[in-house]
């Protein structure tokens, strides 16, 4: 399986995976141009794209789906809630509803080989998911926009070989920054983003053998920074009581502008 983001932070979000067969993008919160200048960086069109998976219907995550879906006609898979929402926006243009696929959060489904695994997330939209991958006894996982976790996401991102998580925020940066209160008040709540320190200790909880590479994910252009989400991320492992070291795992901060380095697990 092959994971490569296209593009994440808090101005836009797109991811690709795919298996030998089938490949499909979680979110297209950036221009449809872009996610196609992105595909091809990979050696990838939209053309073989088999699917769009949506996590929720915030503006970074949806802005090119209007664009792509009218283009290439391709199936929209979200649930139910984030589909009414985004077709109520009206913000889209003309989106075919016949292209949306339902799904509900803890039931399976099948996209080309890959199979997925829709979970929820305590994020402020209508009804966010993250996503579990799995093809050929390798599985991946998208895990962004969580206010936080529990003991359940814990559960739906266990034995993983790729993960894409968030580290959205340095909470000194947010609390001192100019960002007002009740934005404040959002981000660090229960159904806001995760920051830095929240995504180590969540990372410490998923380690294990075969996990071979991070992806640190959402990146608030604000109140965060590259060196400083790897340090701190990195920091919460070294000190997390686990048997493992950041150094065991290929760790990367996912890229706001442009595709990170593809990993093949």
């Amino acid at each position: 399986m092959d994971l490569c983001s296209i593009a994440s932070g808090s101005s836009g979000n797109c991811t690709y995976v795919g298996s030998e067969n089938t490949g499909v993008l979680i979110d297209v919160g950036i221009s449809g141009k872009r996610v196609e200048a992105g595909l091809n960086s990979i050696d990838r069109t939209a053309k073989e794209i088999d699917g769009i998976l949506i996590t929720h219907e915030h503006s970074d995550h949806i802005k090119g789906l209007g664009v792509l879906s009218r283009k290439y006609s391709l199936p929209i898979y979200t649930t139910e809630k984030t589909a009414e929402a985004i077709l109520q926006s009206g913000k889209l243009g003309n989106i075919d509803p016949e292209l949306f696929r339902c799904i509900r959060p803890d039931e399976e489904f099948m996209a080309g080989d890959l199979k997925i695994l829709p979970f929820e997330i305590s994020h402020d939209a209508a009804q966010p998911v993250g996503y579990r991958l799995e093809c050929g006894g390798k599985s991946v996982g998208i895990a962004t926009d969580l206010g936080q976790y529990s003991e359940y996401t814990i559960a739906r991102l266990q034995k993983l070989n790729a993960l894409l998580l968030e580290a959205n925020h340095d909470v000194n940066m947010l609390q001192v920054g100019r960002y007002p209160y009740y934005l404040k008040r959002r981000i660090l709540g229960a159904r806001g983003h995760l920051s830095n320190e929240s995504a180590g200790q969540l990372l410490c909880r998923l380690l294990h053998d075969q996990l071979k590479a991070v992806f640190l994910g959402h990146l608030s252009k604000e109140n965060n920074y590259e060196a400083l989400a790897y340090e701190a991320v990195c920091a919460e492992v070294a000190c997390g009581g686990t048997p493992y070291q950041p150094r065991d795992f290929y760790i990367q901060v996912a890229k706001r502008e442009q595709a990170s380095q593809m990993v093949t697990v």
